[in-house]
């Protein structure tokens, strides 16, 4: 990694990326796909996830290993100079704005979350991809299902297309043990 950020100091910032769903293999050539992240700092990876209580949906997993979901790749984000210290305090900030329960498929999703700690850390967006299946949802939130419009989410949604995912989804990550 040192070649990816010059040789830079701090410590390495890596988006890892998964699949939701094996027609990714297909779909990514498009540059598209149904993707979770995770963001690797320190050691560790956090991601956000769904669940019925107002608490932190953050939580955080070995890297390349959230389960349920089939790592597919990282990508190199920069370096930041916090402290592990430091850094788990600004992690355990974050968390209180992401709430489990706020968690929504197309306005707050863990990319969107990932997202946001690139933002902070690298002054740097994770790469479009990632999340362009959301982006592409919210242009068109008058034709989706009522259960996953554009609004907090909080019952699992029941449109027949989403309910594999969302059952998939919440069975997985969404019960991990949030850090705070």
């Amino acid at each position: 990694m040192e070649a990816q950020n010059g040789g830079g100091g701090g410590a390495p910032v890596v988006l890892n990326v998964y699949d939701l769903t094996p027609m990714n293999n297909y779909l990514y050539w498009f540059g598209l796909g149904i993707f979770h992240s995770g963001i690797e700092v320190h050691g560790m990876e956090y991601g956000f996830g769904a669940h019925e209580f107002p608490t932190s949906g953050v939580f955080e997993v070995e890297p390349k290993s959230c389960p349920g979901f089939i790592y597919r790749r990282s990508v190199w984000m920069g370096t930041t100079n916090m402290s592990r210290a430091e850094f788990r305090s600004f992690i355990e900030n974050l968390a209180g704005k992401y709430n489990g329960n706020a968690y929504h498929l197309i306005s707050k999703n863990c990319n969107h979350f990932t997202d946001d700690v690139c933002k902070n850390l690298t002054r740097k967006s994770i790469p479009g991809w990632v999340n362009r299946l959301a982006r592409v949802g919210s242009f068109f939130n008058c034709l989706l299902p009522e259960s996953i419009q554009v609004s907090t989410v909080r019952h699992v949604p029941t449109h027949p297309a989403f309910s594999v995912m969302w059952k998939s989804w919440t069975s997985t990550c969404c019960h991990q043990t949030s850090i705070l």
